[in-house]
Order: C-alpha cells, then structure tokens, then sequence
C-alpha cells in the first residue's frame, strides 16, 4: 500500500492567526511538523489557503498544494489536496495535524499498521490517561476521551468523561479504569475519504462538535492505535511558549 501525509495548514486561526509560520526554536511550526513525518511516508504535502505558508514550504523544499479557502474541516482540505494529487495514486490518506511539532514517527508507524486488517475504514490514535494525570486532565472537554471494543475499534467519542463509574469516588476513576484520550491524527482509505467529506453533518457531532461521530454514525470502522507519547499542540501563543520550554529541554 501506499500512503500519503497531508498537512492542512491555514493561516487565519482565531485563537493564533499565522500559527504555522511562527518560528519555534528558530525554525517555523509547519516546516518543523513536515521534517517530523517526510521520512515515514511515501510522500507529504502540505494543504493551504494562504500564499504565506505556500512560500514557505517551496523555501525550505517542502511539496505544497493550494486548496480553497472555505472548507470547514482539515478532512475536507485533504480530500480536494488529494484530488488535486491524483486519487488514484495512495491507497491510504494520512491528515497530519499542522500544529503538532513533535509528532512522533512511531506514531505515524502506529497508524499505518492499522491497516494491516483490510476492513477498517478509518484509524486514529490514543493515549491511555495515567493516575498522575488526574482528575483535571480528564474532566477537561478540550480533551475528548474514546471507549474502544474488545478489537481496539472506537465506538463513542466525547468531550464528557466516558464511561462513568458508579458508586465510586470521582478521584478513583483513574485507577479503576483504563480511560482513552484522542490525539487528533487520522488515517483513511482514500475511497472511504472522498465517501465521508459528502456526508452531511450528523446530530452527535453537532452535539459534541466532533466530526469523527459523523463517521461513526454513518457506519464506518475506525480502528484505534495506541500511543504512549505525550503530544504538544500549538493552539495558542501561550502554548508556542510551553513549547519552546520542551525544546529546551529536549536538548
């Protein structure tokens, strides 16, 4: 099988505009997610709507395709990248986040391998939550939790803790059970990619403002990898700075 990575980048982010061209450690955000996976994949590119951040990738030699400013997910910008590329050359599409410079290969390895079981549709990864995490990290909706099948399978996102555990102290929780948090790395077959960016929005997604519950309720089977790796997402200036403080200390 061949797989392809597809960076959606844009550059006007409420919280951060411009966030894939702020630098980190000197290098900017969307070059240092591209260095992380181009060696991984048969092939990465980027996804744009802004001349900006198509300038930079072609400056440091990065692949960069233009797509329209009006889509309303990152899912929806890899299928008309992907369209633009060739639908018929990758049999597998990979949406790699643009605000994720650590991302980890072994990550990208996790997901791959999940289509080794020719009857998923979709993968995606999670981490288990730790008793050091607490309380906090997993009440907190920012972060949705996933409940998986006996096949490692997702069968509910949410933004709610899931599933609660009756009669017992909310500060036990962890301990008691092993709670998934999504990071936000996705994989599909690129028949099953160009199939769920028709679908209309779903009433569980809407509720939880979740696109991947859409898929779900369409009946599509998400195969869940495992990662044990922390990620550090860009969302905000105040986490660009969190960031540079893990570089640091990387070094």
């Amino acid at each position: 099988m061949k797989f392809i990575g597809i960076i959606p980048a844009r550059y006007a982010s409420t919280r951060f505009p411009g966030k894939p061209l702020a630098k980190l450690g000197g290098i900017t955000v969307i070059e240092r997610v591209y260095r992380q996976v181009e060696n991984i994949l048969d092939e990465v590119v980027v996804a744009t709507d802004d001349e900006r951040i198509e300038n930079e990738v072609k400056s440091f030699g990065g692949k960069v395709v233009m797509t329209s400013p009006s889509h309303r997910s990152g899912t929806d910008r890899c299928y008309e990248a992907l369209q633009k590329i060739g639908e018929e050359k990758f049999n597998v599409v990979v949406n790699i986040q643009g605000d994720e410079p650590f991302i980890q290969p072994q990550q990208l390895k996790s997901i791959i391998e999940c289509f080794n079981d020719e009857s998923i549709d979709i993968a995606t990864l999670v981490k288990p939550f730790t008793a050091d995490d607490g309380i906090c990290a997993l009440e907190n909706a920012n972060s949705p939790k996933v409940v998986v099948n006996k096949n490692m399978e997702a069968m509910y996102f949410s933004r709610s803790i899931i599933p609660y555990m009756r009669g017992k102290d909310k500060n036990e929780w962890l301990k008691g059970h092993t709670y998934y948090k999504h990071i936000g790395l996705y994989a599909y077959r690129s028949n099953v990619l160009k199939e769920i960016t028709s679908l209309c929005q779903s009433p569980l997604e809407i509720a939880e403002s979740l696109e991947q519950l859409r898929w779900l309720e369409n009946g599509y089977k998400i195969k869940v990898g495992i990662s044990h790796t922390e990620t550090i997402g860009i969302d905000t200036p105040e986490d660009l700075q969190h960031a540079e403080e893990f570089l640091r200390r990387q070094k």
